[in-house]
């Protein structure tokens, strides 16, 4: 049978040596630490466990996200902090020869990392770029955003740094990096050549990169990346954090501290299936408990089981249906027997799934 949900005889902080984190809804809300990430943080990190942040976030520099996390009480260095202008610059520098002319249409975070991967940033499309990057921030203009689609439309090769169609705001819901790189997408008639933020694993490919270099350059000596299955990506989005993991091929975590509720994640498609749930960042910490198919169907973990009977998710802990839906166990068991039935061909819309409380 298929394995959906996995278990740890050890914790994760000991199975795995490179955490690949989300920050917003995974270590901090905003401006606020969110309850027990800094404690297990560093327990983990006790336990030989590497930290790698990663974001979206285009506009912050690394050494900001790193003060405010060294507030948490957390012990972070810059490089630690992978940002989505850090890959987009790297990314850039994978497809041209250094000292390419770039135009980085963003904010000076941008700027700076397009100098720092030894690119010649360059102010105007009559300076002829050889690529040019779009990314975001508060102050973006429309003759930027025209500039990029002159750019690309004169051969530059295009790239961005995020594909996010939306940004939380003070207010609300603002458009995004995203949006804005379809009004380009739409002057320019193509296609961006790459984006550096999540859904795609490329910030997670350059963040294992950038541990091999940080170590080399401490150690005098070669150091080649931390292999995929000793890497696990962490987020409390499906579709970026996990999505992410999937494609590059990572293990990941989701926890239930930001976006994706259980529900959501019980009627994940296959693309957006994490390795692990937790509740939060203790979960770094502990053994993560098997889930195992039985004959009947039914799906048991520890005391929890779960069946979908009929169309109908059926769940248990301790013989409780009341006690399950406030369970993680319950909900790991869940999640196998709906993605079970579901990739058996059973229509997820005509599911009937009890309402989950974690």
């Amino acid at each position: 049978m298929t394995q959906y949900i996995k278990g740890t005889d050890t914790t994760i902080s000991e199975r795995y040596h490179l955490a690949l984190l989300d920050l917003d809804g995974v270590v901090y809300r905003g401006k606020n630490p969110v309850e027990h990430a800094a404690d297990s943080i560093r327990q983990a990190q006790s336990a030989g466990m590497v930290m790698e942040y990663t974001t979206n976030n285009s506009s912050r520099f690394q050494a900001v996200v790193a003060e405010q996390l060294r507030g948490f009480g957390l012990d972070v260095e810059p490089w630690q902090v992978i940002t989505s202008s850090v890959v987009a610059a790297r990314m850039v520098a994978h497809h041209v020869p250094a000292g390419a002319k770039v135009l980085a249409v963003g904010a000076p975070h941008l700027r700076e990392e397009v100098t720092r991967a030894g690119l010649i940033l360059v102010e105007r499309v009559e300076d002829g770029p050889d690529a040019v990057i779009q990314g975001w921030y508060p102050e973006i203009t429309w003759n930027e955003l025209a500039s990029a689609a002159y750019a690309a439309q004169r051969g530059a090769l295009y790239f961005v740094t995020n594909r996010d169609l939306t940004i939380p705001r003070e207010l609300g819901i603002a458009p995004g990096c995203g949006s804005l790189v379809n009004a380009v997408i739409e002057a320019v008639g193509h296609q961006p050549l790459g984006s550096a933020g999540k859904p795609e694993s490329a910030m997670y490919d350059e963040a294992r990169q950038l541990v091999a270099d940080s170590l080399a350059e401490a150690s005098g000596e070669h150091v080649e990346p931390i292999a995929k299955d000793r890497c696990l990506a962490i987020g409390d989005r499906l579709d970026t954090d996990i999505e992410a993991g999937n494609r590059g091929g990572y293990d990941s975590l989701v926890v239930l501290t930001g976006v994706s509720t259980p529900n959501e994640i019980v009627l994940a498609e296959p693309v957006l299936r994490p390795t692990f749930i937790a509740k939060d960042l203790r979960g770094l910490n502990e053994p993560q408990p098997a889930v195992l198919p039985q004959s009947d169907g039914s799906w048991i973990c520890r005391d929890a089981t779960a069946h979908v009977v009929d169309g109908v998710l059926q769940v248990r802990e301790n013989g409780d249906a009341d006690r399950a839906l406030g369970s993680l166990d319950a909900l790991r068991a869940a999640c196998c027997a709906v993605w079970q039935a579901v990739d058996a061909g059973t229509d997820p819309g005509s599911l009937t799934i009890p309402e989950f409380h974690i």
